[in-house]
């Protein structure tokens, strides 16, 4: 378990590193010219654009891939530091499991509004969602130490969950292309 927990936070941190990256470029962009169109902006349901201007895209005064900065930069790291075989204390395992609850919790908030408020999905924030969740689950597994030897399929389930959902949300658009 503690290699896959070590590989999911380098590479999933990572991932989640890049799209925040990339989303803040979009954002910057956006800020300096407001009819910039985002290069994840691909059709009426695809708008990072429509989704960039909302209040929920600056839920604490500043562009949220901000705090995805700084927390993929830490999750990068330390699962860069276990795949080295590094041992960690429990003060930073503790230290984790809060922020990826407040991770998980915040884009799971996001989504809600994405999917019921703004009525758009923005593909790059769709990744940060991707990521965040097997981090949070295999940080917690970590933590509790379950013997539950089918964790993939929690993952599994939550991802059928979230895709439901953007089904049941834009059914009027997929069904539109039919």
């Amino acid at each position: 378990m503690n290699r896959i927990v070590a590989w999911v936070l380098a590479v999933g941190g990572f991932i989640g590193l890049a799209a925040s990256f990339v989303l803040t470029i979009e954002k910057i962009a956006l800020l300096k010219d407001p009819f910039y169109v985002p290069t994840c902006s691909i059709n009426p349901v695809l708008s990072c654009g429509s989704i960039m201007k909302t209040a929920q895209a600056e839920v604490f005064g500043f562009p949220n891939p901000l705090i995805g900065i700084a927390g993929f930069a830490v999750v990068t790291t330390l699962g860069v530091l276990l795949v080295a075989g590094v041992s960690l204390p429990s003060w930073v395992w503790i230290g984790l499991q809060v922020g990826v609850m407040f991770g998980v919790l915040f884009v799971h908030w996001l989504m809600f509004q994405s999917l019921y408020e703004i009525g758009a999905l923005c593909p790059y924030c769709m990744v940060v969602w991707a990521v965040t969740i097997p981090i949070f689950w295999y940080t917690t597994l970590r933590n509790i130490r379950p013997t539950f030897q089918f964790h993939s399929v929690v993952l599994i389930l939550w991802y059928l969950v979230i895709a439901a959902g953007v089904l049941q949300a834009f059914w009027f658009y997929w069904s539109s292309l039919f």
